[in-house]
């Protein structure tokens, strides 16, 4: 008797991801790199061309042509993949899923089953994943106990976190997960930022680690990061979180960014591009002074005069939104000498 092919749910999956030794996302490369299950990899029976091909011909020719044209495109696909596949054994134990656990992965699966692997088939698809992750993190944001990590910038909050996570605490890097410092001098060189939906599955994944009923410390961040949108719950929380407050002497922050920032001083002509878009918060006067200090390579000129007349003025401002229960004095940025306060922040 010929076995059934087997047919998962999401929440299983992702309870239980070590019972597949592969998780197969057969959607295009662009659907894929904008959002995935994290460890999937992807085998598209369409690229994304030959999707655009078939839906072209389904529009302007007829379903049934197009349906045939994307059985010879699927067919010449899978055979491919199979190939690729070919060292694995008889009892591999892959998992399939497409946008909604249709066609594409139906197809893919079928071949599978019939050599004899022991294929999944996700119900759903991504779309069930997409709507498992929204969910998950509306149910989880606003239970979560935040420390918030607030000071100005300089203070080198980022390497503050690494430290606590190193001495074993949670520690949650929103920026990291943004690839993105936070400013607008902020965008990490020759590093994209993820899509939208990659940093809330990212974002997810990472909470699925923590132990909720710890507190769990992050950097204070605006309601952006870049590009990328906090989720509205955890922008929430973040505001209404107690926080410690950090602060540090102006010079040691100046220079502390020049040796971080490296990169803004040796891409001149990109730098000056970024300052130029503060003039709609700042003066002409104030703008050319700036630029002066960038064409005189007075980088740690520039640096103390961006912290006093932008930066730290912003920060102030920010400050309302916080519910600060500690202040810490840092004598060298990003460094903890004394975690006495955070002992009883955290008690």
């Amino acid at each position: 008797m010929q076995r059934k092919i087997q047919v998962t749910e999401i929440a299983d999956l992702l309870r239980h991801p070590g019972d597949y030794d592969s998780i197969i996302d057969v959607r295009s490369p662009s659907e894929f790199n904008e959002d995935h299950i994290p460890g999937a990899i992807n085998l598209p029976v369409l690229s994304d061309q030959e999707r655009a091909e078939v839906g072209t011909i389904y529009n302007q020719i007829d379903p049934f042509t197009a349906r045939k044209t994307g059985a010879i495109l699927t067919s010449q696909n899978i055979a491919k993949h199979i190939s690729s596949l070919s060292d694995r054994g008889k009892d591999w134990k892959p998992l399939i899923y497409c946008w909604r656990g249709g066609q594409r992965s139906g197809s893919l699966v079928l071949v599978m089953h019939e050599i004899g692997w022991g294929v999944t088939l996700l119900k759903g698809g991504y779309k069930t994943y997409r709507r498992h992750v929204q969910q998950e993190l509306e149910r989880l944001l606003p239970r979560i106990r935040f420390i918030v990590v607030a000071g100005p910038t300089g203070c080198g909050k980022t390497d503050l976190l690494h430290q606590l996570q190193n001495q074993g605490r949670q520690v949650l890097d929103l920026e990291g997960l943004a690839n993105h410092r936070g400013s607008l001098l902020g965008r990490e060189p020759g590093i994209c930022q993820p899509s939208q939906k990659w940093f809330e599955s990212s974002l997810y994944f990472e909470l699925s680690r923590f132990d909720l009923e710890k507190p769990i410390y992050v950097e204070s961040e605006s309601s952006k990061i870049g590009d990328i949108h906090l989720p509205t719950a955890l922008f929430k929380n973040l505001i209404t979180s107690s926080a410690v407050a950090l602060s540090c002497d102006r010079s040691q922050r100046a220079q502390y960014l020049v040796q971080h920032y490296r990169h803004l001083t040796e891409s001149v002509e990109e730098t000056t591009k970024l300052i130029e878009q503060l003039a709609f918060r700042h003066g002409k006067k104030r703008i050319t002074e700036w630029i002066t200090y960038i064409n005189d390579n007075n980088w740690l000129g520039l640096t103390n005069s961006l912290l006093e007349h932008h930066y730290d003025p912003a920060y102030e401002r920010s400050q309302t939104r916080f519910r600060v229960i500690a202040h810490c004095e840092l004598l060298i940025p990003g460094e903890l000498a004394d975690d006495s306060v955070l002992k009883k922040v955290e008690a």
